[in-house]
């Protein structure tokens, strides 16, 4: 038998009677696995933008802080989301951000990346937002589960996506990755035939969510401050590795190519941390997860910086991407389960906060590179990631959902 989380009345299980939905988890998750191929263009092709448009590694920081600057209305996108049925966001949001994210090559100045990445970042919000309250739906009891199968796209999409900006790049030159924005129009429409029977809103009518933001707040507010404290943190690891790492890499000698495939061997090892750590949570906990996470990743890049050598560098390579990029499931499980029957306005709040402390930081990351040099920077990124531990004790703890039987 499975049971429900004790603390968690309104969880998103009521609306599936518990059953695990494979089929529309799967299209939302491949959904987002198209999705985030295109978000994932701009770490691998930085070094190239650099060099066309004369930035400085602030400025560069400053391009992915565009890109996360829409994430503020996300908060009125969930409640939106909790009102009506926004599915139509969803199926917009891939052909959105392929558009965008595909003629930022073409670029001719720093003003015009900046419109076209503002672009990709609305694309974003209106998927990220109802996109993982339509998998919570379809997930049933097993929240964590599906969050795990929704972040697996998202985390094989930044594996492929380098991979697929850099080839793109050898075949027609920086300016030429525009003959892919098919796939994100193919994408949309997948998704505008697989999901007519799932809305991206609970049961009820708009009269009855008219305090949905206000509520959402309310209920969220005593898990905001420890998931902020523990995401900042946590972003400080993430975002340095997933925007500067090619950077890193091209600065001290290699190819973009190989800054690529570094990128992208990062990735597809969280790829794997993902498809496990929610499901992981569901079993031992939330905190207990996270407190693996948050301890170890900041760990493991500091022995990566240390290393030399590719034979090294590589396997711990992996292990860093697995442990770095693994937290997200578990947190959206979280902030799924503590929703008061709002859990798109709850996902917008979160999202929202998340997002613009990440483009902060990312800027930062970058000042901090062009005083200091990357390297530098990356080791305070490390030293910094350790500080989110002890925000994981302030977290609510949570049932563990048994094993069938």
């Amino acid at each position: 038998m499975k049971t429900a989380h004790a603390h968690s009345p309104a969880a998103p299980a009521a609306a599936t009677g518990g059953v695990f939905q494979t089929a529309q988890v799967v299209t939302i998750a491949a959904g987002h696995f198209i999705h985030d191929i295109f978000t994932s263009f701009l770490a691998p092709l930085l070094p190239l933008i650099i060099e066309k448009l004369s930035l400085s590694l602030t400025l560069a920081g400053t391009l992915s802080s565009f890109m996360q600057l829409p994430s503020l209305i996300n908060p009125f996108l969930g409640n939106l989301a909790d009102r009506v049925s926004v599915r139509w966001f969803v199926v917009a949001a891939p052909t959105i951000t392929a558009a965008a994210m595909c003629l930022i090559g073409m670029a001719p100045s720093y003003l015009v990346m900046a419109l076209l990445l503002i672009i990709a970042g609305f694309g974003n919000a209106i998927w990220h937002v109802p996109a993982p309250v339509m998998v919570a739906r379809a997930a049933g009891q097993r929240v964590g589960r599906g969050m795990s199968f929704f972040m697996f796209g998202g985390e094989m999409a930044r594996t492929v996506g380098p991979l697929l900006a850099v080839e793109a790049v050898s075949w027609w030159g920086l300016e030429g990755t525009y003959r892919l924005i098919p796939v994100g129009v193919a994408a949309s429409l997948m998704l505008y035939l697989r999901t007519r029977s799932l809305e991206a809103k609970r049961n009820g009518g708009p009269s009855e969510n008219g305090g949905a933001l206000r509520e959402a707040w309310r209920d969220l507010a005593r898990l905001m401050l420890p998931l902020t404290g523990l995401t900042a943190a946590n972003a400080f690891v993430a975002a340095s590795l997933t925007t500067y790492l090619p950077t890193l890499l091209v600065a001290e000698g290699a190819s973009v190519e190989a800054g690529g495939t570094a990128l992208a061997l990062l990735q597809f090892a969280g790829v794997l941390g993902v498809l496990g750590s929610g499901t992981l949570s569901d079993r031992l906990g939330r905190r207990r997860v996270l407190a693996f996470l948050l301890g170890s990743a900041p760990l493991v890049m500091l022995v990566f910086l240390a290393v030399d050598g590719s034979a090294v560098m590589v396997p711990v390579l992996f292990v860093l991407g697995f442990v770095a990029l693994s937290a997200n499931p578990v947190i959206l499980a979280l902030v799924q389960e503590h929703n008061s029957g709002h859990p798109a306005t709850a996902n917008g709040l979160f999202t929202g906060i998340s997002f613009v402390a990440r483009s902060l930081i990312v800027i930062l990351i970058g000042a901090l590179g062009d005083h200091l040099g990357l390297r530098a920077a990356f080791v305070i990124s490390a030293l910094v990631g350790f500080l989110g531990l002890p925000f994981v004790l302030l977290l609510p703890k949570q049932t563990p959902v048994r094993a069938e039987s």
